[in-house]
């Protein structure tokens, strides 16, 4: 009786730790400070391919609008571990890893399957891949989120315009700030949730987003006129912990890179219809889209051009990942 009351314990023991073994899921979570757009699309699709070839093994999680904090603590959060991944505007990194900063240099990316190209290309993926390696992180995908434009209470058709206004720019660093300053403006980086109450108390008066922000968090009940910036676009970086995908294992951590890529590819033509439907939803709730003229274009772009030479000597880096970019954006033109 004694021998089989044992074995009854082991067995019942066993299945349990089986049990226990079965329910032991990974979980990736992903933050973001946008909601129902390419970054929730991104993260549906990955997860999507994720867990069906890895089944119960892991659990994505996808956490919008800010759920797990702000962007400074959601990025400190990769780098510590505690988050395993993050999808926000690269000038939201800079502070982390200052090579980040190539991602908004205007010229770069003519419209998203451009984009792709340029960010698929073997060299260029070569200096990403470097990017935040220093800090325990690294670029598991990168994508072109959106054109950039700005919402202002008081209409941008000119240059000129940009005088005296108080502007939240996509990132804190001399290359988001400088050339606003250079204008006029007083620039300030802010976060993505302090912006809606200081644009309607207006404490700011315009500020610069992805296309899918003003209409997904309805700044068309707010201000009327969007005003795109030349040449610029966010680039989406998925930060993610490296030592988080070593802990996976090499079977899961190579499913879960591929699947990260897959994703990155696969969403281009979702994302040029999004951006197609929300300015569609801007005009549709009395909002205006403002293109100003090329002599205005060139205006603003020779503005960045000029404050350039003091970012390079304090970015060592910038001009060599610049001009892999630069190439790669060429090539890709020229095919």
């Amino acid at each position: 009786m004694g021998k089989l009351l044992g074995a009854v314990a082991g067995a019942a023991l066993a299945l349990g730790v089986s049990a226990l073994a079965a329910h032991a899921q990974i979980k990736l979570k992903i933050s973001s400070p946008t909601v129902n757009d390419l970054s929730a699309e991104w993260a549906r699709v990955f997860a999507a391919g994720v867990e069906a070839r890895a089944p119960g093994k892991i659990k994505v999680e996808f956490y919008p609008a800010g759920q797990l904090g702000s962007i400074p603590a959601t990025v400190e959060g990769v780098a510590l571990g505690t988050i395993e991944m993050e999808i926000v505007a690269s000038g939201f990194y800079v502070g982390l890893e200052p090579r980040f900063l190539v991602f908004d240099m205007p010229g770069l990316f003519d419209d998203p399957e451009h984009a792709r190209k340029v960010l698929s290309d073997p060299a260029a993926r070569a200096v990403i891949s470097q990017f935040g390696k220093s800090k325990g992180v690294e670029v598991i995908a990168v994508f072109d989120h959106s054109p950039l434009y700005l919402l202002s209470h008081k209409p941008v058709r000119t240059f000129a315009d940009l005088s005296g206004l108080k502007i939240r720019t996509p990132g804190g660093a001399p290359l988001h700030l400088e050339p606003f300053k250079k204008a006029g403006a007083s620039p300030l980086s802010l976060p993505l949730g302090e912006v809606l109450p200081a644009m309607q108390n207006k404490t700011i008066d315009a500020f610069i987003a992805g296309l899918s922000v003003f209409t997904s968090f309805k700044y068309y009940d707010v201000a009327k006129a969007l005003t795109a910036v030349p040449a610029s676009v966010i680039i989406a970086p998925v930060l993610t912990n490296t030592a988080f995908l070593k802990s996976l294992g090499p079977d899961l951590e190579k499913i879960v890179r591929e699947e990260a890529v897959k994703a990155e590819n696969s969403i281009v033509p979702w994302g040029i219809k999004d951006n197609e439907a929300a300015i569609g939803v801007w005009k549709k709730n009395g909002g205006e889209v403002i293109d100003m003229p090329p002599a205005e274009n060139k205006k603003y772009i020779e503005n960045v051009e000029a404050i350039m030479p003091p970012i390079y000597a304090a970015n060592p880096s910038f001009k060599g990942d610049y001009d892999v970019l630069r190439a790669a954006a060429e090539k890709a033109r020229a095919k």
